[in-house]
C-alpha cells in the first residue's frame, strides 16, 4: 500500500517522547508487573510495534537522528558533546514550519541551545545540554579514569528531585496547551511532549516506589557475574563505571523496584496529556506517536544505563494510535526512530522536500497499516564507555554486532531473545554471520566511520584544552540537570546529584 495513501486525511500530531525507558519494562510488552495502564491503552487502541529501536544508545545523538530522519554518522552526531544544531541536516521541525504548521516542544530536546536553527521555533521549558557543550568527558571513551558510578544502583529508592518537579511541569504545560491553544488553528499542528523520566537517578516519589515490592519482580537476564559476556567492551563498560562487581540481590531488586515506580510515574503524567486531549476534543484528530531515546540495561547481562546493543538498551517501545491507525495492532514490523520524521510530515498533511528522497526512514503510520515484513535494522555507538565504533543490524531473526578491532556477536532472536548464546564462531552460522557483514557495510563502512568519529573526537578534546582539561570538565556533566527552576537547594544538593549520574 502507497505510503501516503496508507497515513490517511491529515490530522494533528502528538509525539509523547520518553527518555530511557526499555519496552522489557511496559505492560503492553508482556511484562506483567509493572503498571503502565495509561501506556497500555494507547497500545490497546492502536498499534504496537513489537520490535522497536533506537538509532543510537545514548541521549544526543539520538535524539539528533530522531529529529534529522538520518542515521548519526551521517550527520557526525558522535556523542553527547555534539548536539543539534540545525545546520547539519533539516529537521521534521523544519518541514513543517516551512509549510505553515505550529511546531511546539515542551520539555527536553537535548540539543545545543534554543536560539539555535533547529526548525523549533515554539521550545517551552527546554532543556538541551549544559552549558551549549555536553558532555566533553565522554570524549575520553577508552581513557576515561574509572569513577565510581555503583551510587546510582546502591542509593536507588524513595525520594523527590529535580526530574520529579520538571516531568509533573511538562505534563501540566502540554495540558494547558490542550486545552487553550490546540483548538481552532488553520492547519494541523505539531506538539512534543519529552518527559525525563525513567531516566537515572534512581529517584521516584514514595508512593510509586511502593507499589514495587522487590521480591515481586522478575529478575534480568544473565545477573549473575558467572554468566556475563566477558566481551572486552562490555568489560571496559562494567570497569571504567564500577560495575565489574556484581550487585547482591537485595540491592539489585530495589534498584529495580525504583525503576519500575519511575516508569509507573511517567505512564501517570502521560495519563495527564491524553485526559487533556480527549476533554479537548480532540482525540478523533489527532494522531500520536510514543516512544523513548533509547533503553535501560537495569542489570541485565551486569550491566546498566545504555551504551550497547543488547535488547534492553537498543530497544525502544514504540506505538502509534489515532485517526486510520489500526486498532489493538501488534506489528512484528521491526522500526526505527528514524521512521519518526516521514511519520510526523506526512500525518499532518504536510510534503517531504527533495532532499528528503534519500531519507532511510518510513512513515511509522504507513508501515502500521501494512502486513508485516522484515526490514533491516541499523543502530550504532560511537561515545562514553566504548573502545572502538559498535554497529548493530538486526535483519530477520538475527542480529549481528560489530565492534571495530574486536571480535563480532551474533544472536538468533528468535531461537535465544535473552542473547544469552553467541553465535559468531559458530560454523553452522558462518553464512548468516557473513550475511550481516555483509548487509552492515552496505549502510556504512564501519572502519572509515569510526576513524572519522575518533579524530572529531579528538579535535574537539584538543580545543578543550586536552586530555587532563576535560578530565577536569567531566565532573560537570554525569547527567543534565533539569531547567534552574526546578533545580533542588541548596547548591550543592545538585552538585552531588551531578557526581552521581552516569552521561546523558
Amino acid at each position: 500500500m502507497d505510503q501516503q495513501r496508507a497515513t490517511g486525511r491529515p490530522t494533528n500530531l502528538l509525539f509523547l517522547n520518553a527518555d530511557q525507558h526499555s519496552r522489557h519494562v511496559f505492560g503492553a510488552y508482556g511484562n506483567p508487573v509493572v503498571k503502565t495502564p495509561h501506556l497500555d491503552g494507547l497500545a490497546a487502541r492502536g498499534t504496537l510495534f513489537a520490535n522497536g529501536y533506537c538509532p543510537f544508545p545514548i541521549c544526543v545523538p539520538s535524539r539528533a537522528s530522531l529529529a534529522t530522519g538520518r542515521y548519526a554518522h551521517t550527520i557526525d552526531s558522535w556523542d553527547n558533546a555534539k548536539p543539534y544544531l540545525g545546520t547539519e541536516a533539516p529537521s521534521w521541525g523544519h518541514r513543517l514550519t516551512e509549510q505553515g504548521h505550529a511546531v511546539t516542544t515542551i520539555g527536553k530536546l537535548h540539543h545545543r541551545r534554543s536560539e539555535d536553527p533547529t526548525g523549533f521555533p515554539d521550545q517551552r521549558i527546554p532543556m538541551h545540554v549544559l552549558e551549549g557543550e555536553g558532555d566533553l568527558y565522554g570524549l575520553l571513551r577508552s581513557r576515561m579514569p574509572r569513577r565510581d558510578q555503583r551510587m546510582n544502583v546502591l542509593e536507588a529508592g524513595p525520594g523527590e528531585m529535580e526530574y520529579t518537579r520538571y516531568d509533573r511541569a511538562i505534563a501540566e504545560e502540554a495540558e494547558r496547551y490542550l486545552r487553550t491553544e490546540a483548538t481552532g488553528r488553520a492547519k494541523p499542528w505539531a506538539l512534543y511532549v519529552s518527559f525525563l523520566h525513567p531516566h537515572l537517578p534512581l529517584v521516584v516519589p514514595e508512593e510509586y516506589f511502593a507499589l514495587y515490592p522487590p521480591e515481586s519482580l522478575p529478575l534480568p537476564t544473565q545477573w549473575r557475574e558467572e554468566e556475563w559476556d566477558r566481551h572486552p567492551a562490555l568489560q571496559l563498560k562494567r570497569e571504567q563505571a564500577t560495575l565489574d562487581e556484581p550487585f547482591d540481590e537485595p540491592t539489585l531488586r530495589r534498584a529495580m523496584a525504583a525503576y519500575y515506580g519511575m516508569v509507573t510515574f511517567l505512564d501517570d503524567q502521560i495519563g495527564r496529556v491524553l485526559r487533556a486531549l480527549d476533554e479537548a476534543g480532540l482525540r478523533e484528530s489527532t494522531r500520536i506517536i510514543y516512544t523513548a531515546d533509547h533503553g535501560e540495561m537495569l542489570g541485565a547481562h551486569g550491566l546498566w544505563w545504555k551504551n550497547c546493543m543488547y535488547e534492553e538498551s537498543v530497544g525502544v517501545p514504540v506505538i502509534v494510535a489515532g485517526p486510520d491507525v489500526p486498532v489493538g495492532k501488534v506489528s512484528r514490523t521491526p522500526v526505527n526512530a528514524i521512521d519518526c520524521f516521514p511519520a510526523i510530515v506526512k500525518a499532518v498533511g504536510a510534503h517531504l522536500a527533495p532532499e528528503d528522497a534519500d531519507l532511510p526512514g518510513e512513515s511509522l503510520f504507513g508501515l502500521a497499516s501494512a502486513p508485516d515484513r522484515d526490514r533491516v535494522i541499523f543502530s550504532e555507538y560511537h561515545a562514553s564507555l566504548s573502545p572502538s565504533g559498535i554497529f548493530m543490524i538486526r535483519d530477520g531473526r538475527f542480529k549481528y554486532v560489530h565492534y571495530v578491532g574486536f571480535e563480532p556477536r551474533l544472536f538468533d532472536l528468535v531461537a535465544d531473545p535473552g542473547e544469552t548464546r553467541n553465535l559468531a564462531a559458530d560454523p553452522a552460522h558462518a553464512d548468516a554471520l557473513a550475511a550481516c557483514e555483509a548487509t552492515l557495510r552496505r549502510i556504512c563502512d564501519p572502519e572509515e566511520v569510526d576513524r572519522r568519529a575518533r579524530a572529531d573526537q579528538q579535535a574537539r578534546i584538543d580545543a578543550a584544552g586536552g586530555t587532563e582539561a576535560v578530565i577536569a570538565a567531566g565532573l560537570k556533566v554525569p547527567y543534565t540537570p533539569a531547567p534552574d527552576q526546578f533545580a533542588p537547594a541548596p547548591v550543592e544538593a545538585r552538585e552531588r546529584a551531578r557526581a552521581a549520574g552516569t552521561g546523558a
